[in-house]
């Protein structure tokens, strides 16, 4: 399966390299490439996974994309919404993603608001937080799906499979139990 995989350069979410690291037949785009390279990727390859910071408008482009105007806030946002809306197993990881997902009627396996810095975790009602805490759900998750990635690309098992195992951290972890409730599939 050939997967486009859009993971903007940014340091602060370097954490979540190891979803697709040594996957078989991926292209890794972090920057530079342009709205219609970006359009033409998704229509070429049979899985797209975003993951990064978002919002609800989309996955944001963090100055790593061209052109650099008003519209380059976002390298996922609603330009994209045709070509995403032809795949039915794409991974949408990134704060809010859910309400991307739900506005435009996508498919796959995403996120709701996730807590992936202790800014967030007070943002969120767990203030004092600490990054151990933060770390251990973030290395969680982003180690459990990798793993699951192994097995299959179909969403809908991997969403089971994922939150099940998730759900051990989150009985124990606060961060994992705010996380865990925020993922989806449809």
């Amino acid at each position: 399966m050939k997967t486009l995989v859009i993971h903007p350069d940014d340091r602060s979410t370097d954490f979540l390299k190891p979803i697709y690291a040594g996957l078989d037949d991926i292209t890794l785009v972090t920057g530079n490439w342009t709205r219609k390279e970006i359009i033409e990727g998704i229509q070429t390859h049979d899985q797209v996974m975003m993951m990064g910071h978002g919002s609800p408008g989309g996955l944001f482009a963090v100055g790593q994309f061209w052109p650099q105007d008003a519209f380059s806030a976002y390298i996922i946002g609603a330009d994209m919404v045709e070509a995403l809306s032809q795949k039915d197993n794409s991974i949408f990881i990134w704060c809010n993603a859910d309400q991307f997902v739900n506005r435009h009627m996508l498919k796959g396996f995403y996120t709701g608001m996730f807590i992936s810095e202790t800014g967030e975790a007070t943002y969120c009602g767990l203030p004092g937080t600490p990054q151990y805490i933060v770390d251990e759900s973030n290395h969680g998750f982003v180690n459990i799906l990798r793993e699951k990635l192994q097995d299959t690309r179909d969403t809908s098992l991997l969403f089971e499979q994922t939150s099940g195992i998730y759900s051990i951290i989150a009985d124990i972890n606060p961060v994992a139990k705010y996380n865990y409730n925020r993922l989806f599939c449809r």
